[in-house]
């Protein structure tokens, strides 16, 4: 399987979470007398965390993958390097 493939799939199922706690709230508003069941109130509650979740940490997951290759960048650049013991990271005290 590949990524794209991964988000792809993620990215659908956080979506047809939030639509499905979308339709359910208007369902549920306009055919119980303008009233949201308690159960529905949860329903919706979990859709919206979940596909908070969902895009959250994929966005979270992601800088910090940039945030290493840049920093893998910068640490292997030919030009910058003096000695082989260059590779190794510094401790930043």
């Amino acid at each position: 399987m590949t990524t794209h493939t991964k988000e792809l799939i993620t990215y659908s199922s956080a979506l047809a979470m939030l639509a499905s706690g979308i339709v359910l709230a208007f369902l549920s508003f306009f055919l119980n007398d303008y009233d949201i069941a308690n159960g529905v109130l949860v329903y919706i509650a979990q859709a919206l965390v979940y596909s908070g979740s969902i895009f959250g940490v994929a966005l979270y997951i992601k800088s910090k993958l940039v945030e290493f290759r840049s920093e893998m960048r910068q640490m292997m650049d030919p030009k910058d390097l003096k000695d082989p013991k260059d590779l190794t990271p510094q401790s930043k005290i």
